[in-house]
């Protein structure tokens, strides 16, 4: 027999003092609040109306509305005490939670993702000896996180929590300074993860081309890197949860050799070697760009707040953790390196660290490290599009860009998100290392700008919404907190190449002219934008709002 259910209407109460200007009478007098009662005496609210207004069909399928016939928005602090939500689904957050009774992601793969999206262990952290010594370098690894780690790491903190939804830099911006600016931060924030992730897939074979001399050059290495992109990229289609876990075992697998080589290398540490500096031979551009570098990107797991499990307790502290692990996996193996081993500048390049191991424990350690490098690439490769997808994906939600962004895969995961990025990845797979890193930091910069000001600006435009947590200072507090890093950024942007700043401008420019194009398409009809309806409204909140409302 099918399923049986009753309908019970109820008249919308009236919307509260201070929300968006409701709907014309003709429209409210024909709008319902339903209640939907499911086999089994489960009663959940459903939307339900009347001359075209949108409805929640009983299939459990996530809805979007269409901007153009949207009722009145649900603003900042304030609700109709109805939750919106098909009959299979459950009351949930945003995101995964919310979506086919998927389980969101719990601390733990949380904190490896993060790790992965800012670190990947210390490789790549040689160049700091090499270009300012041993005791620049570790002051560099223990100061630098305190000039720019920990403020990106507590304004993400903040902000994930203040939005718990995919999108998230992108959603900050979008509240803080409007939708043009929230979709150019999308953009630069996309197209530099997408640059950064082309990078992987060819370190992933600068590792393997010792023991494969074939990967080095030519179709092999086309093919290999067009290979493992599509591999990975399946990873991340096959669902979140595996790609945390996945992240787990392999930063485990990564870090394991740079503990044994530690303890091994205890006997052998001379500590002066550790104090060896000499200012007048430092190649600053280098140096700073080396702690840039390996210290950032630790907004991007705001893209899949959405995804998490309890995001509200689970982001700050995974933050936390995963910061700890990060400075820890930089500076401990750094320290050991430089004091087990002679000082030589020069041979302290990208995969010193294997002939460190290989003198001190010997060629077993070194293959391991060797290993733990191609897999750590890896790692960061599934996080970085993770995240590049989810926000598309947010920015879908948001009616920033076509609907099919916002598509699920039965995982759960956003399969045309995926695609795009993995398609970019491949277009920029032929840039040389410099060109790569240069490009993603300049544009990375530009982002970041925008995150202080939209920061500072929703400190002094919501002062009493919602903060599940909070950096403990005021408003001026805030302000000091991103002089520190402003300053940094704008010390790199200056070091930049003319190339370099050219390339970077035309992508800001294509950004500038994309948004108002977009909103062409839309307003033509040619592709359909929608805006996810459980979403609180950015533009119409109430500025003394006190709670933001998710569900």
């Amino acid at each position: 027999m099918m399923p049986t259910t009753s309908i019970i209407t109820t008249p919308t109460p009236e919307p509260p003092f201070g929300s968006p200007k409701p709907l014309s009478p003709a429209k409210r007098s024909g709008e319902l609040a339903t209640k939907v009662t499911a086999a089994g005496g489960v009663i959940l609210p459903a939307k339900s109306s009347v001359g075209g207004v949108d409805k929640v069909s009983t299939d459990g399928d996530e809805k979007l509305r269409d901007p153009a016939d949207k009722p009145s928005s649900i603003a900042m602090g304030q609700h109709d005490d109805v939750e919106y939500i098909g009959i299979n689904d459950p009351p949930s957050p945003t995101g995964a939670t919310g979506h086919n009774n998927m389980k969101g992601l719990s601390i733990v793969p949380l904190i490896f993702l993060i790790f992965y999206e800012v670190s990947g262990g210390p490789f790549g952290v040689e160049d700091s000896v090499q270009a300012a010594g041993p005791l620049l370098a570790l002051i560099g690894f223990l100061v630098f996180p305190f000039i720019w780690s920990v403020p990106e790491a507590l304004i993400t903190a903040e902000m994930g929590t203040m939005f718990p939804e995919d999108g998230g830099y992108v959603v900050w911006v979008s509240s803080a300074l409007g939708p043009f600016w929230g979709f150019q931060q999308g953009w630069m924030k996309w197209l530099s993860g997408v640059i950064d992730n082309a990078l992987y897939p060819v370190l992933f074979l600068d590792y393997l081309k010792s023991g494969i001399p074939a990967l080095a050059d030519g179709y092999p290495r086309v093919l290999a890197v067009l290979a493992l992109t599509v591999a990975l990229t399946y990873m991340n289609f096959r669902g979140l949860t595996i790609v945390g876990w996945v992240a787990v075992l392999l930063g485990i697998f990564s870090l394991i050799p740079f503990v044994i080589m530690g303890v091994i290398s205890i006997p052998k540490i001379e500590p002066a070697r550790w104090l060896v500096v000499d200012l007048h031979v430092v190649d600053w551009n280098l140096y700073l760009n080396t702690l840039f570098w390996n210290l950032n990107y630790w907004d991007s797991i705001s893209t899949l707040a959405g995804e998490v499990d309890n995001p509200r307790k689970t982001l700050p502290k995974a933050l936390l953790y995963a910061l700890i692990l990060v400075v820890a996996g930089y500076f401990f193996p750094l320290l050991m390196g430089t004091g087990a081993v002679p000082l030589n500048r020069d041979l302290w390049t990208d995969g010193y660290f294997s002939d460190v191991a290989k003198i001190v424990g010997g060629v077993w350690l070194r293959w391991w490290i060797q290993a733990g490098a191609a897999m750590s690439n890896m790692g960061m490769f599934v996080t970085e599009m993770s995240s590049d997808s989810f926000q598309l994906l947010g920015m879908a939600e948001r009616g920033m860009i076509p609907e099919f962004f916002a598509k699920r895969s039965r995982y759960g995961t956003p399969s045309i998100g995926i695609l795009f990025s993995a398609s970019g990845v491949l277009l920029l797979s032929w840039l040389s290392f410099q060109e790569i890193v240069a490009a993603e930091n300049f544009l990375y910069c530009f982002g970041m700008i925008l995150e202080f000001i939209a920061f500072v600006r929703l400190r002094m435009k919501y002062p009493a919404a919602s903060r599940p947590y909070k950096i403990p200072v005021g408003t001026v507090g805030s302000i000091l907190l991103c002089v520190p890093p402003t300053i940094l950024i704008c010390v790199v942007l200056a070091l930049s190449s003319l190339k370099v700043m050219i390339v970077s401008v035309v992508a800001i420019v294509i950004g500038l002219v994309m948004q108002p194009s977009l909103k062409f398409v839309e307003k033509k009809r040619w592709f359909k934008f929608s805006t996810k309806e459980d979403l609180p409204d950015l533009i119409n909140a109430d500025e003394n709002s006190e709670t933001l409302v998710y569900w």
